[in-house]
């Protein structure tokens, strides 16, 4: 676990790698604090780049929408599934082949950004599958895709989210139109975004990031795909994943930092040290273990200083030889998160 106990995320690392929906907007709406912390760590030299495993816009609609919200942003600074899986399918196919796409404009754009040429049916000669998700695919595109992928082509997908938030609840995702085409044909694709590598390499090559710090809302596509890509984490509390799930999450689901909202690239991060017996202190806070359960021994300010601490001291129990998560429940609820 890295440590910047000297200085702000915005200065510890050169790049952000953001996810968007639940990060730095809900739907239609910026979340609080997100704006406003994303100027001022752009101000201090922070290069931002936003991250969304969401195949079907294209990176200059992204832009738009981030800077109708307040965010200032350009295509280049989007960085999405779409683009990921192009890469991964033009390292597969001759320069020029045509490739079966099943998605919209953003797939479509990333395909011919790679000088691909792409096409709807299998009676087009494709030499390639690839699939993301967009509101316009049917029955008949997924059937062709079944055609192609059940002849033998390589079949790369986007990404196999299960589902979508959309402003009127939750939506069937990409990953429930792979399900179709993998049960039609028995085959399964290779998969290109979060948390996978291609999706990381995609945002390393796009942005020249050197230190690059993730920022996200999931432990098990953001986070993750920060532990896939060996760099270090911001976990913020803005969007799906909640703080009861950190204690017993398994290695790969286990962020660097922690904070309410996207004010935590703003703050130092306070540094954790192990004390005897198991405790662990973080910024005025000590969570001590004992008699097989953690303990808040001190409180110090920030309750997210003091849930890493718990988290870290569960983690070390755990991980020990023969060891086992120690009982947290009532430490957290005395964190008042």
């Amino acid at each position: 676990m890295s440590e910047h106990a000297d200085q702000p995320l915005y200065r510890a690392y050169d790049t952000a790698l953001l996810d968007l929906d639940g990060v730095v907007y809900a739907g239609p709406r910026a979340i609080d604090h997100a704006v406003e912390s994303l100027a001022e760590a752009r101000a201090a030299g922070m290069r931002l780049a936003y991250v969304t495993n969401n195949a079907s816009r294209t990176p200059k609609a992204v832009a738009e929408h981030l800077t109708e919200l307040g965010v200032a942003a350009e295509p280049e600074d989007v960085i999405t599934s779409a683009q990921a899986a192009a890469r991964v399918v033009a390292g597969k196919v001759p320069a020029g082949a045509a490739v079966l796409v099943v998605g919209g404009e953003g797939l479509l754009e990333a395909v011919r950004e790679h000088g691909l040429r792409p096409v709807r049916s299998l009676d087009d000669d494709p030499a390639a599958v690839v699939q993301g998700y967009d509101a316009t695919v049917g029955w008949q595109q997924l059937a062709e895709a079944s055609y192609a992928v059940a002849s033998g082509l390589p079949w790369v997908a986007s990404n196999t989210d299960l589902t979508i938030p959309t402003a009127r609840g939750t939506a069937p995702g990409n990953g429930t139109l792979v399900a179709a085409v993998r049960t039609a044909t028995g085959v399964e694709p290779e998969v290109a975004g979060k948390p996978l590598p291609p999706m990381h390499r995609e945002t390393v090559i796009r942005t020249g990031a050197k230190r690059p710090l993730v920022v996200g809302d999931r432990l098990d596509t953001d986070i993750e795909g920060a532990y896939n890509g060996g760099v270090d984490s911001l976990l913020v509390f803005t969007g799906v994943s909640r703080p009861e799930e950190l204690p017993e999450a398994p290695a790969k689901y286990r962020p660097t930092y922690l904070a309410a909202d996207l004010r935590g690239l703003l703050r130092v991060q306070p540094a954790l040290s192990a004390g005897d017996g198991g405790s662990y202190r973080c910024g005025g806070w000590t969570v001590e273990l004992r008699d097989g359960a953690l303990v808040l021994a001190e409180r110090g300010e920030d309750s997210y200083d003091g849930l890493r601490a718990l988290c870290a001291a569960a983690w070390a129990a755990a991980d020990a030889p023969g060891g086992s998560t120690p009982k947290w429940r009532e430490a957290l609820a005395s964190l008042g998160l």
